[in-house]
Formats: C-alpha cells, sequence, structure tokens
C-alpha cells in the first residue's frame, strides 16, 4: 500500500473546513490563535487610548503574519531539515552585520534598515537555531554523547552572545531556551541538567560582573522595587497596582483608570497584561491562561506524532519556545521575575514578534499535516 497524506481528523464537511485542510491548517491550533489574536483587537483598543489606528496596523501585522504561516505550513518539513544549516548561518551573518552597521535605538543595536521596512534579525533566529540543533541531533542516535553535547552548546551559545552584544538580553534568553528545549527533548538525563543547573548557578558573580548597569539594576529592582518607587521601580509598582484593582471579574472592557491616566507605562506592549487584568480580573486572567495551556497542548500533541526525529524535536522546542514567552511576560509584569522586554504573545502590539511566532506556528502545522499514513 503506497502512503498517502492524513488529513486533520477534526475537518468538517463544510467549505471553510476544506479550504483550511487544502491550505494545510490545522484547525483546532487555528482556531486557537484566531481566539488570542481576536482578544489583542479588544485589548488592544483599551490600552492604546481607544485609538483604531493601532488597530488598524495590527490588524495589517497580523495579516502578513497569518500569511506568512500559511505559506510555511505548505513547505514539506524535508525542506526545513534540508536548509537548516544554511538558515543558521545565514542568521548569524546577519546578527554580525548588525553589529556592524546596524541602527541603534534606545541604546541597543538591533535593527537592519532595508529601505522599505526595517528587519531584526534577532527574531528570525528564535527559529533557526532549534531548526539547526534539530538538524545536527537528527543525525546521531539520541540521547546525544556528550561530545556531540558540547558542539550543540556551541551552537547555542554563538547566536545567543551576538544577541546580548546588542544588547537585547530578553532575546537572548529566548534563543538559548530554545536551543536548551531540543537537548531536552533529545533525551538529556535529570542528573545532567541538574548538574548544568548547579554550574551555571555557580557562575552567577561572573554573569553579574559583566551585566551593563541597567540590566544589574532590573535585578535590584525586582527583589525592591520600593526602593526607587519613582524610578527603576515605577514600571513594577503600577503593574502591580493595576493587576490588584482588578480584583476578581475587574473594571470591566475599557475601564482600566491606570492606562486611561498614563500611570501605567508600555501598556499595548510589554505591560499589556496588566491592562487586561485590571480590566477582566482574576476570571478573563484565568481565561486566557485556558487559551494558551489549550494551543500548547495542541502544540505537544503535533510534537508527539511527528514521525521523525528532526520533526519531534523542531515542534518541541517551538512549542517550549512559545511557552517560555508566555511565562516570562506573565512572569515580569506581576513582579516574580525581572523586567526584560518580552510581548505578551499574539496580544502585545507589535510586528516582529508576532511573525515570528505565527511562522513557528506554520512550521508545526506542516510537521502535522504533512505527516504519512503508514501502511498497516
Amino acid at each position: 500500500m503506497q502512503t498517502e497524506t492524513r488529513s486533520e481528523q477534526f475537518v468538517p464537511s463544510s467549505f471553510i473546513g476544506n479550504l483550511l485542510r487544502k491550505l494545510h491548517i490545522d484547525i483546532p491550533l487555528f482556531i486557537g490563535l484566531l481566539l488570542v489574536c481576536s482578544l489583542s483587537f479588544l485589548i488592544l483598543y483599551s490600552a492604546g487610548g481607544q485609538d483604531i489606528n493601532i488597530l488598524m496596523r495590527q490588524g495589517a501585522r497580523i495579516g502578513v503574519a497569518f500569511i506568512l504561516m500559511i505559506v510555511l505550513a505548505h513547505i514539506n518539513p524535508q525542506h526545513f531539515h534540508r536548509h537548516s544549516a544554511a538558515l543558521y548561518i545565514f542568521g548569524v551573518l546577519l546578527l554580525l552585520t548588525v553589529l556592524l552597521v546596524g541602527q541603534i535605538g534606545k541604546g541597543a543595536q538591533r535593527w537592519l534598515d532595508l529601505g522599505l521596512f526595517r528587519f531584526q534579525p534577532s527574531e528570525m533566529i528564535k527559529i533557526t537555531t532549534p531548526m539547526m540543533i534539530a538538524w545536527y541531533l537528527s543525525g546521531y542516535t539520541l540521547p546525544p554523547k556528550p561530545m556531540q553535547l558540547f558542539r550543540a552548546a556551541v551552537l547555542i551559545i554563538i547566536p545567543t552572545l551576538l544577541i546580548a552584544k546588542q544588547p537585547d538580553l530578553g532575546t537572548s534568553l529566548l534563543v538559548a531556551s530554545s536551543g536548551a528545549a531540543v537537548l531536552f527533548f533529545a533525551g538529556l538525563s535529570w542528573r545532567f541538567m541538574l548538574i548544568t543547573v548547579a554550574a551555571l548557578a555557580s557562575l552567577t558573580p561572573v554573569l553579574w560582573h559583566f551585566m551593563r548597569d541597567y540590566q544589574k539594576g532590573r535585578v535590584l529592582t525586582l527583589l525592591n522595587p520600593e526602593a526607587d518607587p519613582l524610578g527603576k521601580g515605577y514600571h513594577i509598582i503600577q503593574s502591580k497596582i493595576a493587576i490588584g484593582s482588578g480584583g476578581i471579574h475587574g473594571k470591566g472592557w475599557l475601564g482600566s483608570t491606570q492606562a486611561k491616566l498614563d500611570f501605567l507605562p508600555e501598556s499595548s506592549t510589554d505591560f499589556i497584561f496588566a491592562v487586561y487584568a485590571e480590566e477582566f480580573g482574576f476570571s478573563g486572567c484565568l481565561g486566557l491562561l485556558v487559551l494558551y495551556l489549550l494551543i500548547i497542548s495542541r502544540c505537544l500533541y503535533i510534537s508527539v506524532q511527528a514521525q521523525d526525529t528532526y520533526s519531534r524535536l523542531l515542534a518541541g522546542s517551538l512549542t517550549f519556545t512559545f511557552f517560555v514567552y508566555v511565562f516570562v511576560n506573565i512572569g515580569m509584569v506581576i513582579g516574580i521575575l525581572p523586567v526584560v522586554g518580552v510581548p505578551l504573545p499574539l496580544i502585545s502590539y507589535g510586528g516582529t514578534s508576532m511573525v515570528t511566532l505565527l511562522a513557528s506556528f506554520g512550521i508545526l502545522m506542516s510537521i502535522h499535516t504533512h505527516r504519512k499514513l503508514l501502511p498497516t
């Protein structure tokens, strides 16, 4: 019996369902993404001062991101496997170019000006790094041996350090975690991971020495934001006030006084979760977390169902990266993590991270919809 592409079992016998199947769209994941992006418009309208132009710009970016997701969903995962090394090298070269001729904004050199638009190569690296590590490890028997782990670690460290040099601590941590996730899913023993964590913890004084002053300030602010309530601690204090004032059911849509009166900085980007919590309360936050959990669960299902080592490692890493986005943003907004400039995925205003995230979901859909039905 010849193998044939297996379509998703959830596809209904409707025109829209058949169309999505032909577009290689995973319907449960697609619905979850649409719900979160729709919620983005709702909260952005409030957090952005009820400016319709913000919604129009966000809509255009989401549209471009969804088109890219559909394009990537069409590509067979074998093509991603074949070109992983080339994409990784290209991304590293772009990072080197940024350090040489990149544009400087807000004290950081992160952008390349391509004339029609600006491009942040570090966003591309969030995908190409796990692709490279998955490609490298898929050529060996798992779990990886010490020398293979060492080489994979070097491949992760190179882009991580280049991004940290810009400086962009938040993105460098995301890149490092995406690569480390591949190693985890490759079958690292818990003993090895505990030893690694202990070794990294012992290097904390060295890391502190090389951190910039503003990065040290963020860590100190995490420990005691009230030490500088009108300076470094202002963001997190106002964020906690917004979250706490939301109570159980919130103040209602458009009822965020912290955003409306400009007490909460970055209310439409990094701290948009605080606005959401103030307006929709604990129950609304719980609903959002459940929605994120459903998306992550579907992605994990896709990872488990992947039929080759490369696809399983890559899908697992992309899923973990999305989880880290959610955890880090909400963690910094509620004050349990330092402020590192990571947006709330699919909700915060901005185009670069939106494109990167939906591109990764396109790869996940490609992995799932291009599976083969094996003969019984």
